[in-house]
């Protein structure tokens, strides 16, 4: 028993830290900003994780993420702290983000290149399905109450806890690179897959790192350099150029003068560009 009381927690940490890094390299880098191409065994991989461990659409999530970048901070984001409130974003954001998600015209728009295969329609679009089957191989590997209890765990730190404070502080408080509406936490970018360095990604969408200077660090980097070692992620040249770009810009070695990118009203190709 005394074990279990350890290893559950760490369980359920270490659930969280995969989704949210599985859902930074695939969903966000991958298909929302095409900054990757993604091999489709990895692909595969990614969206079992995904699909056990969060039961997410992958096109849901591109449409809402991308909604989010064409209006940002403005009237139409669909979970904007600056528009509905730090507390509503920060404590209804999943209702946000399902209503969103749910929106067949914010699909159509945002989305129209994820199209739906077969693996989304026998598996893959079956979210509580999902979320079932990961419960029951808790279950199975650390005992009945000890995986629902890992498994609720999870369920809270990625729902509740990580999630939002990325939607919420990340366009609210902390530090600045470039000037856009969005702010960087050093020390959130550790536990969220890099996505706390909110800045440098609205000011260069394209970029496959998040981390632009000393001292940030973007865990979900590593993973992507060791899948491109490996030969199951490739990066395109206008998005390496992208991260040339951003690093160039934070050392003060190109035009200071350069604006981030305007994407007030863009289309979702507009969006895969930045």
């Amino acid at each position: 028993m005394s074990v279990q009381f350890f290893i559950v927690p760490l369980v359920a940490v270490a659930l969280t830290q995969v989704a949210v890094i599985a859902t930074s390299v695939y969903l966000h880098r991958g298909l929302a900003h095409q900054a990757l191409r993604v091999h489709p065994i990895a692909g595969v991989v990614f969206r079992t994780v995904l699909w056990l461990t969060t039961g997410q659409r992958r096109r849901g999530w591109v449409a809402v993420h991308r909604k989010h970048h064409a209006f940002t901070d403005r009237e139409g984001d669909p979970h904007s702290p600056r528009v509905l409130g730090f507390w509503r974003v920060q404590v209804l954001n999943v209702y946000y983000y399902v209503r969103e998600a749910r929106n067949g015209e914010t699909i159509r728009r945002f989305a129209p290149d994820v199209i739906e295969d077969r693996g989304d329609r026998l598996l893959f679009s079956w979210g509580w399905g999902g979320l079932s089957v990961g419960m029951v191989l808790l279950c199975l590997v650390l005992g009945f109450w000890p995986g629902v209890i890992a498994g609720v765990g999870h369920a809270l730190l990625y729902v509740f806890v990580l999630a939002p404070s990325i939607n919420g502080p990340g366009h609210w408080r902390g530090t600045q690179n470039f000037e856009n509406t969005a702010y960087n936490s050093a020390w959130r970018a550790w536990i969220t897959g890099g996505e706390s360095l909110h800045n440098n990604h609205h000011a260069h969408p394209r970029a496959p790192q998040f981390s632009a200077r000393f001292g940030e660090f973007d865990p979900s980097w590593l993973l992507i350099r060791g899948l491109v070692a490996a030969g199951l992620v490739t990066i395109g040249g206008s998005a390496a150029k992208a991260r040339v770009d951003m690093r160039r810009r934070v050392a003060g070695e190109s035009d200071e003068t350069l604006a981030a990118p305007a994407l007030a009203g863009a289309r979702s190709e507009d969006l895969v560009e930045g």
